[in-house]
């Protein structure tokens, strides 16, 4: 398998199929899940030319479970240690729920030269849980029970989870079961501590100064009927306040939509490629 070790000593697997000369594209997942997420992306723009790159975020998928570094500056830091590794130029980020949130401050921070474009997918930002200034946010015994069930009942709650996570209990929905035990398998390949403790980074990090901070062109794509990253607190206000960021609000789809609808998400990603 292909990976780095940080200064740490944690092993991060990461994917990189295609031509070394072409335009990069760098994938990064949800909570609790591994660059396998990201499947229908990465085969479609490998098909179109690209170089496509994935990785297992810390105590996901195939990479060390770490006991410590469970936080957004550390995960970030894995990033930065990945895209010096492979010296990716002028690469286009693209996040996915705690992964938008990890494109955020990756790209607020990145070297110059490293970053063409950003898109963040239903993510996280600029902040999910409710405080002072985020009143409308979700509250934290939400994710307190997460917690809780992660620790505790991983199994089900993981398999449970997928229903709100995909639309799957929404009425006239197909429901596709190896879709569900797909996601379950990516969850529980991962650390139970590791995803426990995550839980407060995707949480309760405040990205807002991240937001602000990115200057390189920006798509925001979220599905207004998300259960999981309700749409008006997070991607509608961070499309607000990136500086001229693209908004594509998706009625009726889920949190999981770059997987329950591939084909639209990808067509989307792909004209604000080569815009």
């Amino acid at each position: 398998m292909a990976t780095i070790t940080t200064q740490d000593g944690t092993e991060i697997f990461y994917k990189d199929w295609g031509p070394r000369d072409a335009q990069v594209i760098m994938f990064h997942h949800g909570w609790p899940l591994s660059s396998d997420d990201w499947d229908a992306q990465m085969m479609f723009f490998l098909s179109k030319g690209f170089r496509v790159v994935a990785h297992d975020r810390r105590g996901h998928g195939r990479s060390s479970q770490s006991a410590t570094g469970h936080d957004m500056d550390t995960y970030v830091a894995d990033v930065i240690a990945l895209t010096d590794a492979l010296d990716l130029k002028d690469a286009i980020h693209v996040g996915h729920s705690t992964g938008g949130g990890e494109v955020a401050r990756y790209v607020a921070r990145a070297k110059p030269g490293r970053v063409a474009k950003a898109v963040l997918v239903s993510a996280v930002a600029p902040i999910m849980v409710v405080t002072p200034t985020n009143p409308n946010g979700v509250p934290m015994s939400v994710f307190d029970m997460v917690r809780e069930q992660t620790a505790t009942n991983r199994s089900q709650f993981y398999y449970d989870f997928t229903l709100p996570f995909f639309g799957y209990n929404r009425e006239g929905a197909e429901v596709k079961e190896a879709v569900r035990l797909n996601w379950w398998r990516q969850g529980m390949m991962g650390s139970a501590l590791a995803h426990t403790l995550g839980v407060k980074a995707f949480s309760e990090t405040d990205f807002t100064e991240d937001l602000k901070a990115i200057a390189v062109p920006t798509l925001v794509m979220h599905g207004e009927d998300d259960q999981v990253v309700p749409f008006p607190t997070t991607g509608k206000l961070s499309a607000e306040i990136v500086k001229g960021a693209k908004l594509i609000s998706y009625p009726g789809l889920p949190h999981g939509m770059p997987v329950t609808h591939s084909d639209r998400i990808n067509a989307d990603l792909l004209a604000f490629i080569q815009s």
